[in-house]
């Protein structure tokens, strides 16, 4: 096999790429499915069934995972008792997108609202503990009219 017309970077997906670790793989694929309109790209299982890569589509972004491995120190955030890490989701209706994640299993951590920065804005925790803000861009703030507001709502 030629390496010679290889990118390095594949066709279709961006520098940076979301890979989850998951309890349950599978689930989570059907979970993002119906949550966000994942489409599934690809699917490795292992022999003993664990997922051990799968790559989905979610709007222009791809967003890899696999199945929690510890013998391999991949970890979920089940495992870890929690994530520190936010997966920001822009769509073109907050509110909408919101729902059908709750509706397909998430836990609400945030009702949709306004917020300063002029987005509506909302998060949840998906069924494997990884957190999403779910947003549309409603306005435009000027820096300077951003850090005014911040300063108010943060006092």
């Amino acid at each position: 096999m030629s390496t010679a017309n290889v990118k390095p970077i594949p066709e279709g997906m961006h520098s940076i790429t979301p890979h989850l670790v998951c309890t349950n793989a599978a689930g989570a694929i059907e979970f993002y499915k119906k949550a966000f309109g994942a489409e599934e790209m690809a699917r490795l299982p292992m022999p003993d069934g664990r997922i051990a890569h799968a790559l989905l589509q979610i709007g222009d972004s791809k967003l890899m995972l696999t199945d929690e491995m510890p013998e391999c120190q991949s970890l979920s955030p089940s495992s870890l008792k929690g994530s520190p890490v936010t997966l920001h989701l822009y769509v073109p209706n907050a509110d909408a997108a919101f729902e059908r994640a709750v509706a397909a299993g998430a836990k609400v951590r945030m009702p949709p609202a306004d917020m300063f920065w002029g987005d509506r804005y909302g998060v949840v925790e998906d069924p494997n503990g990884h957190v999403w803000s779910i947003a549309h861009h409603q306005r435009d703030v000027a820096p300077q009219d951003m850090a005014a507001a911040m300063q108010r709502e943060c006092a």
